[in-house]
């Protein structure tokens, strides 16, 4: 059946098939079984060098490429910040100055608020755009990282972005106060140090953040206030102050010379430190605000320094009330004159002829026939009955 010298059969029966190498998942061709012979050393080094061979291309520019993003996010995160501080810094000078962008112009507010405090804003303004840069470049870098390194960026989008809803419901009242706050800070709507009326509380600021704003109120409370919250802000530290004072003098007392006597007490109280610095403009008399029988109020007005109007018109008030006594100026008319201007006027009343109308209706007392007019009269006291012995004229008979 079989010729000599053919062994094909018998060498396929006798021989072992070898079992397959396993390999790793990630690195497919390489070996990674323990190698039991020198042939087998041997056969696992050339498997490793030619995967090496093969994939160290891919390696090094991937690498190349990592540190190639991360250079340029840093390259280009230094060159953002520097040019958000050139910005700053042109924000903050003067607006006379002839450099000044439009963009720094339009907040300094034209002189209105003073360099502390567009320094501060500024500052505030700076922080805030650097941290939003930063953020931008470095995770548009990470994202770019992570595809260099072979990963799927799509199912890590799509659960951020659905993250980025959840929390964009979940959080919208952090993101309106997060929002709002940076506006107020870059409209200067109000800063540290002022007076402001947010509509639900008064007082001082103490704090401005980008979500809650801190104020002390007038009996020492502590207001916490969200930015988001606030729909109309009342700042009384900003521009300029009105001081109002109403002078009441006596009726017949002269108004020009009154108002002469005003402007001058005025005029040398905006001469003398410290109110030199806090008036900014001359006294002005409005004119007769009211008239009463004994006095009549003129209204004076001033401009002042932001938040020092109470401070001058206490001052004005002080002032006055020594010119006027000097100049022997009364503030009302005396008592015992309008009494008897009272009283003669009351006497008029009653010596004045009633009309008609002014008659009382009739009474039944009227009416000397009526019962009830009877019924008040006195009652008689009966007359005692004389007798024989009171009788003058029985004392002459014998």
């Amino acid at each position: 059946m079989f010729r000599s010298g053919d062994t094909g059969p018998v060498d396929a029966l006798t021989t072992p098939t070898p079992a397959p190498s396993p390999t790793t998942p990630g690195l497919p061709g390489l070996d990674l079984r323990i190698p039991t012979s020198a042939q087998e050393v041997s056969d696992t080094t050339r498997q490793a060098a030619s995967w090496f061979d093969d994939h160290w291309q891919s390696w090094l520019e991937s690498g190349l490429r990592i540190v190639l993003i991360l250079v340029l996010a840093l390259v280009l995160r230094a060159v953002v910040r520097k040019l958000i501080t050139q910005l700053i810094t042109r924000m903050s000078r003067s607006h006379d100055s002839h450099e000044e962008s439009r963009l720094g112009g339009l907040l300094a507010n034209h002189g209105v608020v003073n360099p502390e405090r567009r320094q501060q804003r500024s500052e505030a303004i700076g922080s805030v755009l650097r941290s939003v840069a930063s953020f931008s470049i470095m995770g548009t870098a990470a994202l770019m990282i992570l595809g260099a390194l072979g990963v799927n960026l799509a199912p890590l989008l799509a659960s951020a972005g659905v993250a980025g809803v959840a929390i964009g419901f979940g959080a919208r009242n952090l993101v309106t106060d997060f929002l709002s706050g940076v506006f107020m800070i870059m409209e200067d709507q109000y800063g540290v140090g002022d007076e402001i009326d947010t509509g639900v509380a008064t007082g001082t600021v103490l704090e401005v953040g980008l979500r809650v704003t801190k104020l002390r109120g007038a009996n020492g409370e502590i207001w916490y206030i969200r930015n988001g919250e606030v729909k109309r802000i009342a700042n009384m530290s900003q521009g300029w102050s009105t001081a109002s004072v109403d002078v009441q003098v006596a009726y017949k007392e002269d108004l020009p010379e009154v108002e002469a006597l005003i402007e001058e007490t005025a005029e040398q109280l905006a001469k003398e430190s410290p109110y030199d610095e806090l008036i900014w403009a001359p006294v002005s008399i409005l004119g007769v605000e009211s008239v009463a029988a004994d006095s009549v109020i003129v209204r004076v007005e001033t401009r002042t320094a932001p938040g020092k109007a109470p401070v001058v018109s206490r001052a004005l008030r002080q002032r006055l009330k020594a010119a006027f006594d000097l100049a022997g100026i009364k503030v009302k008319e005396d008592t015992l004159a309008a009494a008897a201007a009272a009283g003669v006027a009351a006497s008029a009343l009653v010596i004045a002829p009633t009309t008609p109308t002014d008659a009382a209706p009739p009474s039944a007392l009227s009416d000397p026939t009526s019962p009830r007019y009877r019924a008040t009269e006195p009652i008689p006291v009966p007359k005692p009955t004389p007798t024989p012995a009171d009788d003058p004229t029985n004392l002459a008979k014998p």
